[in-house]
């Protein structure tokens, strides 16, 4: 197992490479130029020009990107095009708020979507089985923002319950309680997009395990539904729900952009959204590399897991 896990971790290295590589030429191949939003009417050619020089945007493409993977290798992220800042310190304000919506949604829609998974499964063509596949359907097909809005709507607008957007009510320090109101919406937005996928995954692993020979074995032995459900049915049935699971990590860091822009929650996703719009280069491959570390990374825990949960599969 640790050759393996070492063998995939030095794999890693050239992914990332093509994935930069990939990655810096459609940024900054995209129609547009940064200083095209940064310079004033009244700017001479010269001073725009002078701009240009500044950013190193008149190197060409091969000598900005060895600047580029230079300075990551060093630990260096870059300055922003429009803020000035370092691309880390913006980082580090908006991957707090990301981690809290999107960890708080995976728990709610795993909590939510295994058991609803695991009970369609069992009452398999009843009424039951038809209301919990109904509503994952209905939550994979209903679009986030139309469900976003629509809650919004109702909740914030109509009954004044709960606040539109953000994290916190301005100039008021509600603490936790706050945070909570802020965050409920949000949450039953992608809970439910988690969800939606979870239990279709969750269901059909369990209907393949119920009809096993040695579950049969396990009923005709007269073991209780529980001990057959949690000796026998839910570990032989995790691989697909782990499957699901490593897909869903790296959007933990991704962060949730259509939500992000609809709640105006200040994380990765909404970050992302307005460095498309400012053709900020720096801050736009910073948060497509974080991506593509969380993707890999989250496919070797997946693998591992694997083996953890099935003694059958070994990896030499």
């Amino acid at each position: 197992m640790k050759k393996y896990i070492l063998r995939r971790l030095l794999i890693v290295i050239p992914v990332l490479f093509m994935i930069s590589v990939g990655a810096f030429l459609i940024v900054n191949l995209a129609p547009g130029n940064p200083v095209d939003l940064y310079v004033s009417p009244d700017m001479t050619a010269e001073q725009i020009e002078a701009t240009k020089e500044a950013l190193g945007l008149n190197d060409p493409l091969t000598v900005q990107y060895a600047k580029w993977i230079t300075n990551i290798l060093k630990g260096n992220l870059g300055f922003s095009f429009s803020s000035r800042l370092p691309v880390s310190t913006i980082l580090a304000q908006r991957i707090g708020p990301t981690l809290l919506l999107m960890s708080l949604s995976l728990v709610v829609a795993y909590a939510f979507a295994i058991p609803m998974g695991i009970l369609s499964a069992k009452k398999q063509n009843s009424i039951v089985d038809y209301v919990v596949t109904g509503m994952s359907f209905t939550g994979i097909s209903l679009p986030s923002f139309f469900f976003g809005l629509g809650l919004i709507y109702v909740f914030a607008v109509k009954l004044k319950l709960l606040p539109t957007g953000g994290t916190k009510l301005l100039g008021v320090d509600g603490g936790i309680a706050d945070q909570i109101r802020h965050l409920i919406l949000p949450v039953i937005v992608l809970a439910s997009q988690f969800a939606a996928n979870m239990i279709r995954y969750a269901r059909s692993s369990m209907i393949e395990v119920y009809n096993e020979n040695y579950i049969r074995t396990a009923t005709a032995k007269g073991l209780k539904p529980m001990q057959i459900l949690g000796n026998h049915g839910v570990r032989n049935a995790l691989i697909p729900i782990i499957t699901v699971i490593g897909a869903d990590i790296p959007k933990i860091v991704g962060g949730a952009i259509v939500t992000e822009q609809i709640f105006q929650w200040p994380g990765i996703g909404s970050l992302m959204v307005a460095s498309i719009n400012s053709r900020d280069y720096p801050v736009l491959m910073a948060i497509t590399m974080i991506s593509a570390v969380a993707v890999l990374l989250a496919n070797i825990f997946v693998d591992i897991m694997y083996a953890v949960v099935d003694p059958r599969i070994k990896f030499n």
